[in-house]
């Protein structure tokens, strides 16, 4: 998915277009999924204004893939809703971020491989920086205690079997749903979770996008 405007990075040109090691973020992040699951299904969320951009950016490069192409809605959740209305029934759906590029192939199989066992499956790294809670004013919360043990950050993919995925975003939108896993388990499933990766980021700030062509560089040499 890559319908985010991505206006924390600056700059008119939406993230999941700028370039690392001479391609577009997306296409990376495309790639990594068509290398380790031959034949899959490739559903590309997009900025409605950016779909022309986006076709004339894969034939000037000669980027083949076959993707359907999805308009995104206003948030999240309303992307996602949108793309899995070209799911069809008994498939095994994979949401990823498309700012996400330095997944690797590995991930992606191993979370594939379990699905004959799992419902719903979430990769997630252990918090390693100390965790202070803090109200609006960067004050200390009295009596709040963040057990760094117990926190995870939650990444992508995120993978569902079809049917779960697609009747639990037909509940009504809530500002709570931050990711796929969120919008489950408020339907009342709870997802089974893998370790995921520390260079899987998700390319935000202009930060990130120096640090993943830098570790792009790296494993390059």
């Amino acid at each position: 998915m890559a319908a985010g405007s991505g206006t924390r990075m600056g700059g008119q040109m939406p993230k999941q277009f700028l370039e690392i090691d001479g391609k577009a973020i997306l296409q990376k992040t495309i790639e990594v999924f068509l290398e380790s699951c031959p034949g899959i299904r490739v559903i590309t969320v997009l900025p409605e204004t950016f779909m022309d951009y986006w076709k004339e950016y894969c034939y000037k490069n000669n980027f083949i893939c076959p993707q359907t192409l999805v308009k995104g809605g206003i948030t999240r959740f309303h992307s996602v809703r949108n793309a899995l209305e070209k799911v069809p029934e008994g498939a095994v759906v994979a949401v990823h971020d498309g700012v996400r590029p330095l997944v690797s192939g590995g991930l992606v199989s191993e979370m594939f491989g379990r699905m004959d066992q799992e419902q719903a499956l979430v990769p997630v790294v252990p918090c390693v920086d100390t965790m202070k809670v803090l109200d609006e004013k960067l004050k200390p919360v009295p009596g709040a205690v963040a057990d760094r043990s117990r926190l995870f950050g939650v990444q992508t993919p995120q993978i569902f079997h079809s049917e779960l995925l697609k009747q639990a975003y037909r509940q009504p939108y809530d500002t709570s749903f931050t990711d796929d896993a969120s919008v489950v388990e408020r339907y009342g499933k709870s997802p089974s979770y893998v370790y995921g990766e520390r260079l899987n980021i998700k390319i935000t700030t202009q930060e990130d996008l120096i640090l993943a062509r830098a570790v792009v560089n790296i494993l390059r040499d």
